[in-house]
């Protein structure tokens, strides 16, 4: 039997206007600390972004994604936050911010497999 290791996960959100509290999902961010696992995928339709009047464009959302990207991964391009230990990272990426790209609450799980479970929420979530 394999075994289960327990995970935390959000949904990455872009709202094109804060004042509405609408929303479209264009990702998860998975943390499993057991597997110092710390993954992110994320797609921008722009079909989808185009059914909100005044959505930010994909030129303006991309920079936004990939620096999540970026602090996922611990690369440089993250800046000094990609630089923290994993689980550091996850809390800054899903803290709670007004901004045009945000996370919703955070939600728990198990998993023997952290990547193959971001790919199935990121099945089931956003596309």
């Amino acid at each position: 039997m394999q075994e289960n290791f327990s995970f935390e996960y959000a949904i990455i959100r872009v709202v094109p206007r804060v004042e509405r509290d609408e929303f479209i999902n264009v990702g998860v961010v998975l943390y499993c600390q057991k597997k110092k696992y710390l993954g992110m995928k994320y797609v921008l339709d722009p079909a989808r972004l185009r059914a909100f009047p005044k959505a930010p464009g994909l030129d303006e959302l991309e920079p936004y994604l990939l620096a999540f990207r970026y602090i996922c991964e611990g690369r440089a391009e993250g800046g000094p936050i990609a630089r923290l230990e994993t689980g550091a990272r996850f809390r800054w990426l899903t803290a709670q911010r007004s901004t045009i790209v945000q996370t919703s609450r955070v939600h728990p799980g198990l998993t023997p497999d952290p990547e193959k479970t971001l790919e199935e929420l990121f099945l089931k979530m956003v596309l």
